[in-house]
């Protein structure tokens, strides 16, 4: 065999998808070549897989960076068109695609400050973290709860 179709075999196990290490390790000790030729082709397949994550890693970090631009768009234009509607008083508008109407969705819950949150809104499982859900209940039961409030969350509905 010439250098070029080790290179070969080298390549075709490289585009193979059902690598598992047992299995890598056994194709691998059937290709007879020269330990230094060996070396010298699973190295390159190295540097070549260490270019592909790092190509992934990026494009992974893109693709994520777009997800939030997107979704952050979103909710801009919803509050934009929703307080667009509610400043002319309207409560539907018909457009020749859509039907719009703002409505009321149920208060978020923000906390402004977990310090100043009492201790019986307060869980631990492995951290200490503020049980929103609990927060939630008693601010719209009419209580006070320090370091917290309720925001409106008011959204069109599109149709």
């Amino acid at each position: 065999m010439n250098l070029f179709q080790l290179g070969q075999q080298y390549q075709e196990l490289a585009d193979r998808d059902d690598l598992d290490p047992t299995l890598l390790v056994d194709t691998l000790d059937s290709i007879q070549d020269a330990w230094n030729e060996k070396a010298n082709n699973i190295a390159k397949w190295i540097e070549s897989l260490d270019a592909d994550v790092e190509w992934l890693a990026n494009k992974k970090r893109s693709i994520s960076d777009e997800l939030t631009y997107r979704k952050n768009l979103r909710a801009n234009l919803m509050t934009y068109l929703t307080s667009a509607i509610d400043d002319r008083g309207l409560k539907e508008v018909h457009t020749d695609d859509y039907i719009l109407r703002p409505r009321n969705y149920k208060q978020r819950t923000v906390i402004d400050n977990e310090g100043k949150v009492p201790a019986e809104f307060k869980h631990t499982n492995e951290v200490v973290a503020v049980d929103k859900t609990a927060v939630y209940k008693a601010l719209k039961g009419g209580a006070k709860v320090p370091g917290a409030h309720l925001k409106p969350n008011r959204k069109t509905s599109i149709k």
